[in-house]
């Protein structure tokens, strides 16, 4: 919400007083009243797409993406955290406007909430302790094996439907999926490869441990990449997102953020 300015209060009281002088409104107070306020969950605990830095500030790919597109779409934004399973949820409920999250476009989700263009594309992928002995990522290959995946997420769903048979545990966030393949609580994971390529080239501790099979792509369980969620009665915002994806890969300004954390593209 718009705060009154000082002005805006004296303006008032000289109008109501029905003295005819009228003080201009500042440049910022007017870019401010163009704007439409948006408040946009994150789940800020999937690096280096969405995290919390060590002053506890949200940072990542999501959200210089959300800020370009508040900036050339004319929002007032508002970040707001989020836990991934109450995520959908709490957006249909109103308690935010559009999700940026790294949130990939499923048959499912769908269902529930509208999306925008994909901002960016990424299969997902099988990891494993490079002294595992694991090459075969079929289902009977890994039957007796205990699989890692996150919370509420498409690759659970992908191993719940075509893994039936693994033991597996389920982790709260990406950052705890990856602790448990490096500690040996999982034999091997599934996760989005774009989320964990930055684990494994930059990190000590991603130092462990290696893709294993092919890139995994399926529009039912994966979508056809990420997308920015909004209610499915939000057509005028989906419209203007729209547009301003449009825009910012027009301008250069999407490929700039791209190479700020990836040596290639992901569009």
């Amino acid at each position: 919400m718009l705060r009154i300015s000082i002005q805006t209060i004296v303006r008032g009281a000289l109008m109501a007083g029905g003295i005819g002088i009228f003080l201009a409104a500042s440049p910022l107070e007017v870019a401010a009243q163009d704007r439409t306020p948006m408040r946009i969950a994150v789940e800020g605990a999937f690096p280096p797409f969405n995290y919390l830095d060590a002053n506890n500030k949200l940072q990542g790919f999501d959200i210089d993406i959300a800020n370009a597109l508040c900036e050339v779409g004319k929002f007032e934004c508002q970040f707001i955290i989020e836990k991934w399973d109450d995520i959908i949820p709490d957006l249909v409920a109103d308690k935010y406007d559009a999700i940026i999250s790294s949130m990939s476009m499923s048959l499912e989700r769908r269902q529930k909430v509208a999306f925008t263009e994909k901002y960016y594309n990424s299969p997902s992928v099988f990891i494993a302790r490079k002294d595992s002995s694991i090459s075969d990522v079929s289902p009977a290959a890994l039957s007796d094996k205990i699989l890692g995946v996150t919370s509420s997420t498409a690759q659970e769903s992908y191993a719940n439907h075509l893994y039936p048979e693994m033991k597996r545990t389920v982790f709260r966030s990406s950052p705890e999926l990856y602790k448990g393949l490096a500690d040996g609580s999982v034999d091997i994971i599934l996760e989005d490869k774009l989320a964990i390529y930055d684990w494994i080239a930059n990190t000590k501790a991603g130092g462990c441990c290696e893709f294993k099979g092919p890139d995994l792509i399926d529009v039912t369980y994966f979508g056809e990449g990420a997308g920015i969620a909004l209610r499915l009665d939000d057509k005028e915002r989906l419209t203007r997102l729209n547009e301003a994806l449009k825009s910012i890969k027009a301008d250069g300004t999407y490929d700039m953020i791209n190479a700020k954390y990836f040596p290639f593209s992901i569009q």
